[in-house]
């Protein structure tokens, strides 16, 4: 994958289509308010598909956040869908303020890609990691060390979106896809790593370290 950085993420563009024209007509025409509102649309859109350039930290065995958002979780648990084992849970909910672009949070290669369909609960209830509609990659870096990460939709969101497939290869820090309108990420790590954030705590896609491998 190779990553160009636009101020505003490609996905956003076709959104920014309607309300641009609508403007233009109605600064033409003289019609102020519908003018206005068409402006603000404009703004809105361009906020929420948001792409800020990010400081990639250095430190070697860091692990970096995969989304910006509100951590609403950080524990032990069993993952026995993909990784059938015992992994350490960070997830980390995006709400319409957020940028909604997803970053790799190790170096590595893609060795699966698992689309589920499902349903659109609120994305910070818990259940939602089991029912919602949610994308699923599993990446391994050089030295076989392993991280699932699963996009969820949310309440609002209804389009997941991913570049990655099965046999790519990521950087550290890399855009690999965003969620439309609210939404999730969870991220699965060995019990081994040591959590750096807490509940509560806001992080940014690409720049805060969620852990530290061993």
């Amino acid at each position: 994958m190779t990553e160009t950085h636009w101020p505003i993420a490609k996905e956003g563009i076709p959104f920014l289509i309607l309300p641009f024209l609508v403007a233009v007509l109605a600064f033409g025409m003289g019609w102020w308010i519908p003018a206005s509102l068409a402006v603000l649309a404009i703004l809105f859109i361009a906020f929420f598909f948001r792409n800020p350039r990010r400081s990639i930290p250095a430190q070697h065995n860091a692990i970096l956040s995969p989304a910006d958002g509100k951590i609403i979780y950080v524990g032990e648990c069993t993952e026995d869908r993909l990784l059938k084992q015992r992994a350490l849970k960070v997830s980390i909910f995006m709400s319409v303020f957020d940028v909604h672009l997803n970053r790799a949070p190790v170096a590595g290669r893609v060795l699966e890609r698992n689309y589920h369909p499902g349903r659109f609960l609120v994305a910070s209830r818990e259940k939602s990691s089991l029912l919602n509609e949610q994308n699923a990659l599993i990446l391994e870096t050089e030295d076989r060390f392993k991280v699932l990460l699963i996009q969820i939709a949310g309440f609002i969101a209804r389009r997941i979106v991913c570049y990655a497939k099965a046999g790519d290869s990521v950087k550290r820090g890399e855009i690999f896809g965003l969620i439309r309108f609210g939404s999730r990420v969870d991220l699965y790590l060995p019990t081994d790593v040591k959590p750096l954030v807490s509940v509560g705590q806001h992080v940014k896609g690409g720049e805060s370290i969620i852990g530290c491998r061993p």
